[in-house]
Parts: C-alpha cells; structure tokens; sequence
C-alpha cells in the first residue's frame, strides 16, 4: 500500500483558479444542462452529446479523452491526469451525465435552456449533479493550463446511466474496462459536502461515507381468475393490495451503521444535546433514545433520520384489464433501501410482510457501502471544507438512496460522496434532487471549485 499521509500540495493558494475558471464553472454548467440527457430507464436514454461535449473540454487542455459506449448514444468519457507520484494509488473522481425527466409545464423557466437568473443557473441536472460534473472539469482544466500536478493520478469518469441501474455506464466501465481504473483505490463522487442550515445559525456540511443498498422489488399474487359480480376469495389483486399495505406500514427498527452512530453522537454534540444509549440492545429502548434525539435536533434530523431504519415504499400497482373481470394475477413494485449489514434481515422481513399468497423477488439489487471515518482521505475533505468555511460543522453522512459509488467499488475502491457546494439559508438542496425547478447558485458553483481543489491537490 502507497503512503496515505497528508501532503498540502500546490493549492493553498489556488492562484491557478483564475477569473477564467469562475466563468468556466458557470459556463460548463449551462452548457451541460443544455445538452438534454434525459434518462426514462430500461435504455431509453442519450448521453453522447454532453459525453462529446465534455471529452472536447478535456482534449482542448492536453487531458485525453477515452470514449466507452456499451450501445449507440449510451456515452462514457473516461481520462487520467498523471500525479508526481508514480508510486501513490490513484483516485478515482466520478459524475454522472444522465438526468432524470422534466415536465416543463411544471417549471418556472425551460428545464434545457440552462438559463442564468440572479446569479443563478436552472435547469435539469444544476444539482444532480451537471453542476458537480463542471466543478469537476473546471478544476483539472486550471491545472493543465498553470501546469499543476495533483500528488497522485486522478482518473475523472462522466457516466452515463446512472439514474436508472448503471448498466450502460458504470456497471459497463467497472465489467468491461476495469483497466480504465488502474491503480485506483478510492473514489470521489456524489453528493456530499453541499451546505445544511440547522438551527441556531449552525452550517453544516456532510461528507457521504455510506450509502443504503438498493433492493427495488416486484411483487406479484396469483389467485383464481373470474367474473367481477362472483364472490372470489382468491382474487390476486385483494391479495396484493393487503401485502403492499402491509408492507407500507410496516415499522423498521432501527439500527445504527458506523457512520450514522457518528452522525448522531456529532450532531448531538454541536446541539449541546445529551446523547441516547446507542448501544442499547432493547429495541424499544433505542427507537425511543434515537427517535428523541431526532426531534431535539430541529432541522438537523433530516441528515440522519432516513438512515437510521431501513425502508420499503410501494411504487407502482399493476392489475386487471377489465372493471368486470377478476385477473388472475397482479403485480406491484417496491423501492427498498438496506443499510450495511441488513440484506438478510430485509429479505426475512419481506417473506413475513408478503405471506404465502404473494411472491417477491429482486428487480434490481446493489449493495450497501461503508467507508472508514478514521482514513486520512476523510480528514482531508473535512479540512478542505473547514478551510473555506472556517465555521463549518463536518459531519458523516450515510445516503438514503445509491451512486455509481456501488459500481466502482467492485474494484475494490472505497467511496465518499464529496462534490461541495456553499449555498444560501432558505436553499433546500435536498428539494433540488428529482424536483421542480432545479437550480444552483453560482456563488456556489465557485466555492466548489475551490474546495474540490484544495482536497484533490492534498489528498
């Protein structure tokens, strides 16, 4: 294993980001939200053009672009800038060029147009994450042009196909171009580091080190087929609607990750709140310690709260094709998500919510990550923020949801979602993700190429 100690490197004073690197970031991020890569799912989807886009910014400054397509339209730009270390592991620095749909009848500006307003740029993808993908761009472009060289080989990915299962992206990358990856054994991704108003004028910004897994699901009842004016106790579609009730208002227990347990003893902390028994072996005991603390917390509780249970959302119903007909079978979906460790439960879980009339099995299934809270790489990312933010309060973050980090670590690389973003009181950041009228500050965009710098040049 290379030396893991923490080097400053060229960025403490950054002069590499220029006035032309300001404009850049803004620039890149309209640009890229103009480039519509909507992704529907099931390979319905087209990245080539921000993918085209985004390999000509890397050639324009010597960084050469490898271009990886699994099918026509489904584009992957992958390159590597080379460290003064030829004997330091390499870091993996990774975003996605998919987005997901827009209903413009719904946005206050077009969701393609990548407008500017009031120092602000909208659109589809500002946050989720365009935006990240230009902090990202920007940043190695300043070093090409003032001839700055990162300690270590940083290799940048743009996926594709993030948002729907990664199969055309980085699933594609990781089973058929592992050599792409060489050397790396740690990732930078999505989506930490961005600004959290808490109470009492408190700032806080998680940096990801976990993530849930992703279990989607389909349920499917069989029962006996008939006329709808006959009594039927086998109809499939009562059968499925008492599964997916229960499964609905079923309540997880809690169950405390590494990283959420740190979560909750630092929020607690920077609150003046005593902190629960989290090693209580009762579960009542610790629902109600931790459910506590969560409402003492105010504001700050959304950073933790959908990580410290597992969870299971209906989304989609499928049955029947006449009002007069009972079908004989119907179908259903369901979002899971499973903190580390709890594949095994979950399942158990599942077979007991279902019963013996609805079977399940997984549509989609990626694992949980962990990573350590104690590496020096997660010392650097919290100082670099604490440099530009010298109030920040850095804190773990475990994510409800999963990244193309799942992906990449089948290589054997250890994730932490940091792409930072300083961003005004009143700006939910969280709304922004999926939402209407998506936007980024460009004030924001600016701090974020200077924290992604200075921890990239340290790391």
């Amino acid at each position: 294993m290379a030396d893991r100690t923490t080097h400053p490197g060229p960025s403490v004073d950054a002069r590499h980001l220029d006035a032309l690197a300001d404009d850049e970031v803004v620039r890149f991020t309209a640009d890229l939200i103009r480039h519509d890569t909507t992704n529907r799912g099931g390979g319905d989807g087209v990245e080539r053009p921000a993918a085209e886009y985004v390999a000509a910014a890397l050639a324009e400054v010597g960084i050469e672009p490898v271009i990886v397509e699994k099918a026509p339209g489904r584009t992957n730009v992958v390159a590597r800038v080379a460290g003064t270390d030829p004997g330091a592991d390499a870091l993996l620095v990774h975003g996605h060029l998919d987005v997901v749909p827009a209903d413009a009848t719904e946005w206050s500006v077009p969701p393609f147009a990548g407008e500017i307003v009031d120092d602000v740029v909208w659109g589809r993808g500002a946050v989720d994450m365009k935006g990240s993908d230009a902090m990202a761009l920007t940043v190695v472009r300043a070093w090409a042009r003032a001839g700055v060289r990162p300690r270590r080989d940083i290799v940048l990915a743009f996926t594709a196909d993030e948002e729907d299962t990664g199969e055309f992206g980085a699933g594609h990358l990781v089973r058929n171009r592992p050599e792409l990856f060489e050397g790396c054994t740690e990732a930078v991704g999505e989506s930490g580091a961005y600004t959290f108003h808490a109470a009492g004028g408190r700032r806080f910004y998680p940096v990801a080190a976990a993530e849930r897994g992703t279990s989607w699901l389909t349920l499917t009842a069989r029962g006996r087929a008939g006329h709808g004016s006959k009594i039927n106790h086998a109809n499939a579609v009562t059968r499925l609607s008492a599964a997916v009730n229960r499964i609905g208002e079923h309540a997880w227990p809690v169950r405390l990750t590494a990283t959420v347990r740190a979560a909750l003893t630092e929020l607690a902390a920077a609150h003046g709140l005593p902190l629960p028994d989290l090693d209580a072996t009762d579960q009542v005991e610790l629902a109600r310690g931790v459910d506590a603390l969560l409402d003492a917390l105010g504001p700050a509780a959304g950073l933790v709260a959908g990580t410290v249970r597992d969870s299971a959302n209906p989304t989609m119903l499928n049955a029947g094709y006449k009002v007069n007909v009972i079908p004989g079978s119907a179908t259903a979906h369901v979002d899971g998500r499973v903190l580390p460790g709890g594949d095994r439960d979950f399942a158990a879980t599942l077979d007991r919510l279902t019963g013996p009339d609805v079977d399940w099995e997984y549509l989609h299934h990626e694992i949980p990550l962990e990573a350590p809270l104690d590496a020096p790489t997660y010392a650097v990312l919290a100082d670099a923020l604490r440099h530009f933010d010298p109030d920040a309060h850095v804190v773990p973050y475990c994510m409800t949801g999963g990244t193309d980090a799942k992906q990449f670590s089948r290589l054997g690389l250890t994730a932490y979602g940091f792409m930072p973003l300083r961003l005004p009181e009143g700006f939910d950041y969280q709304a922004m993700f999926h939402g209407v009228d998506e936007r980024v500050p460009v004030a924001a965009l600016r701090f974020g190429i200077r924290v992604l710098d200075r921890a990239l040049l340290a790391i």
